[in-house]
């Protein structure tokens, strides 16, 4: 189980967050460019690799210099 403040990966769909909070049978995650947080089972977290924190925050940023 991912630690407090460390990024994880939800394995049921791929999003990566950061752990905010345990509480009853879920884990708490905040994405990457902020935002609303999303529960997910303690079994179906893993520790985030340097690489997929990086990839998340280079799809933010992508998003957020697009026109609308």
């Amino acid at each position: 189980m991912p630690e407090l403040g460390t990024w994880a990966v939800d394995r049921r769909d791929g999003r990566v967050g950061r752990v905010m909070a345990y509480f009853g049978a879920y884990g708490y995650l905040r994405p990457v460019g902020g935002g609303r947080e999303w529960d997910c089972p303690p079994a179906d977290l893993r520790p985030a690799e340097p690489s997929e924190v990086l990839r998340a925050r280079v799809r933010v940023r992508n998003a957020q210099g697009r026109l609308p």
